[in-house]
């Protein structure tokens, strides 16, 4: 059975908190997660985070969206079939490119419409969060002006307790995750 415990190395200061992140990298303790109050720039790239794949997902739900629009608009204003063609303005009725121009801003809002509110519910669902959600906060004071890194343990309680306090942390606890 693998341990459960993790450090908390708690900070005051962004910029000292971006040094022991660094020098935690650089020793090769894997670092589980860290709360901040705030969005602390280059913090993704200085843990090694991979990328966002989320404008990926918003072209793609924006081209679904534009796909959308054009079938939707083809089926109420031009298809014959599809039960009466709205002659609207003195459009011709009988072909969609001549009416590609009245088309545009629906086009436009539909690809942006379906892009925000598919990426929101991406977003959410990547995040795990989901309503009624209990918050996952572990320390309060990050919510206000502390920084927190949680660091798993691996046998080596007291050299990464000695570590973390040699980083500037203004308080340092091992913690039994269950």
């Amino acid at each position: 059975m693998s341990s459960t415990k993790v450090i908390h190395a708690i900070y005051n200061d962004d910029d000292i908190l971006m040094d022991a992140v660094h020098k935690t990298r650089a020793a090769h303790h894997h670092i589980e997660e860290v709360f901040t109050p705030f969005p602390v720039h280059g913090l993704d790239k200085a843990m090694g985070l991979p990328p966002t794949r989320l404008a990926i997902c918003a072209f793609i739900y924006g081209c679904y969206g534009l796909c959308f629009a054009t079938w939707m608009m083809w089926n109420i204003m031009i298809n014959p079939d599809g039960g009466w063609p709205q002659d609207i303005g003195g459009k011709p009725s009988f072909s969609y490119l001549q009416n590609m121009p009245a088309f545009v801003p629906v086009m436009f809002e539909m690809t942006v419409f379906h892009a925000a509110h598919l990426m929101v519910i991406t977003f959410y669902m990547r995040s795990r969060l989901w309503p009624f959600k209990k918050a996952e906060n572990p320390d309060l004071r990050t919510t206000d002006d502390h920084f927190l890194m949680e660091v798993s343990v691996n046998n080596n309680e007291e050299e990464l307790v000695k570590f973390f306090e040699g980083t500037g942390a203004v308080e340092v606890k091992v913690i039994d995750k269950h």
